[in-house]
């Protein structure tokens, strides 16, 4: 029994040491390896393979914006006379709509974001010069009998203060846009149109001069903007340059007044556009985004639907020869959160006094806010 018990011990202490070293051996593996089931991932991975919507197809995040890229380069040319063609020219309303409610004065500083082809950009100009012009109107009407202090004024040299501080006053616009191709086509609208809005050569000039401002303010960010985007492009009046919403490579607090027509829908975050938004606006401005919604009445939401899924691809494959470019714009609204749901976004991202008006019985709402 002796013989037993001393036998054991050699062997209980060779299964101890064993067991020791796998225990060992085991820490050291889990620290490089999940010891768990083949589902299991690292939390890098799961970020990694997150998914977010394209249209009806989901898809992960890092290609949705490859995807909706290559649907406006492929539509870039045949952009406005769809629009055109599918709204029945009722989108020139709606913008005409958020121009009004806007309101801009001379001196304005406009930034119009996924605005490539620059339907915004131009009509915030003519807005601001017919304002310009009434405002001359009433300045020409109540100086008819000028009093002592304007001729002193004139004759001392005050008048050409005034004027310069009044050049400096100028209102800009600046489009920003991820898509080459769709800038493309804004800045050849806008040559075949002077971008003048009714201005003098000599107010042309003093607007291009202007613009070289705004350029050495957007050079000083060349050095942070990544290396396959390609300078900032100017013409008169109007900047134009290559930026993501949500990343816009713009200071903080540089612009009156944010707008985006028609784009927020195909950004990936857009709680990261709402946020880079009310960075770049100046305390006071105003963001404004004018966007396809939901259908208020029944009937006109399954009109619109047959209209939409039956008749807008179609038009897009006579007109563009690109069907499915036309699926996926229709498909997008659909995936666009509702009126309240987008003002509470809003809300959450910072802005106040949210409110959104609906146009042609909610095919479009119009949603406003402040930066306070």
């Amino acid at each position: 029994m002796s013989r037993a018990v001393k036998m054991a011990a050699p062997v209980s202490l060779l299964v101890g040491r064993v067991l020791r070293r796998t225990s060992a051996a085991g820490e050291l593996r889990l620290s490089t390896r999940c010891w768990a089931p083949p589902s299991c991932r690292s939390f890098s991975d799961e970020v990694a393979e997150k998914n977010t919507h394209f249209g009806f197809e989901t898809v992960p995040e890092a290609e949705k914006a490859k995807k909706v890229y290559k649907v406006f380069e492929n539509v870039a040319q045949k952009y406005d006379l769809m629009n055109d063609a599918m709204s029945l020219g009722i989108h020139r309303l709606w913008k005409d709509a958020l121009l009004h409610a806007m309101h801009p004065q001379p001196g304005a500083c406009l930034l119009d974001v996924a605005g490539g082809t620059g339907d915004i950009a131009f009509r915030f100009l003519e807005y601001v010069a017919s304002q310009k012009e009434r405002q001359a109107r009433r300045t020409a009407h109540s100086m008819r009998t000028p009093s002592w202090q304007d001729i002193s004024d004139k004759y001392s040299g005050n008048e050409e203060e005034e004027g310069e501080k009044r050049r400096l006053r100028e209102s800009r616009a600046v489009v920003c846009d991820i898509n080459k191709e769709m800038l493309k086509v804004g800045k050849e609208k806008a040559r075949h149109t002077g971008v003048s809005a009714g201005f003098s050569d000599k107010e042309q000039n003093s607007r291009f001069h202007q613009s070289q401002q705004i350029v050495q303010f957007l050079n000083k960010q060349s050095s942070q903007r990544p290396s396959h985007l390609p300078p900032p492009c100017f013409t008169v009046g109007v900047s134009w340059v290559v930026g993501d919403g949500e990343e816009l490579p713009f200071d903080d607090q540089q612009f009156d007044i944010y707008t985006i027509a028609f784009g927020i829908r195909n950004v990936t975050h857009v709680e990261l556009a709402l946020q880079e938004a009310l960075r770049v606006l100046k305390p006071g401005g105003r963001f404004m985004c004018l966007e396809f919604s939901k259908v208020t009445n029944p009937v006109l939401a399954r009109l619109y639907d047959a209209y939409s899924f039956q008749v807008i691809p179609v038009l897009g494959e006579v007109i563009a020869g690109d069907w499915k470019s036309y699926q996926y714009l229709v498909e997008s609204i659909r995936k666009f959160p509702a009126q309240e749901e987008f003002k509470e976004m809003m809300e959450d991202a910072g802005f106040s006094c949210v409110h959104y008006h609906n146009l042609t019985g909610g095919v479009v709402s119009l949603h406003s806010g402040f930066k306070l």
